[in-house]
């Protein structure tokens, strides 16, 4: 096996994965995995299995792995956004050229809470990123 990675199993799970060393290297030529820790993404934390103390490779390796996790969920999450908007699109198309009145009636009231919410989240965030860059603005012309 040749990268380092290729040594160790990440079972993902919510907030996390199991982690498990894997085995190609015995007798009977099986792959064996052994579990050796939990991660939690969220919080940072590994924990060891059972009596296991984890060597510093193997906390790197993990340390790695949760980054390169972490990264990839937020890229997942941020292009999940994109194909929302995408969809918000297509929505408004389908209201405007296909729905008909029945399916216009069991659609309407709650995508108009939903959007209503999302206005009232992304415009109270907006509205903050633009104080807060004022009062950058003030604080740089101060000094």
């Amino acid at each position: 096996m040749s990268d380092a990675h290729s040594d160790y199993f990440f079972r993902v799970r919510e907030n996390g994965a199991a982690v498990f060393t894997v085995d190609t290297e015995n007798r009977n030529r099986r792959i064996e995995m052994k579990q050796i820790a939990v991660v939690n993404t969220r919080n940072g934390e590994i924990k060891p299995q059972g009596n296991r103390t984890l060597s510093d490779h193997e906390k790197q390796v993990i340390r790695d792995w949760m980054e390169t996790r972490v990264a990839s969920l937020a890229a997942r999450s941020i292009d999940d956004i994109h194909r929302t908007v995408d969809h918000l699109n297509l929505t408004a198309h389908w209201a405007q050229t296909k729905a008909s009145d029945a399916q216009l009636d069991e659609v309407t009231d709650a995508l108009l809470m939903a959007m209503h919410d999302l206005r009232s989240v992304l415009a109270r965030k907006k509205a903050d990123r633009l104080e807060r860059a004022d009062e950058a603005t003030d604080n740089a012309s101060q000094t």
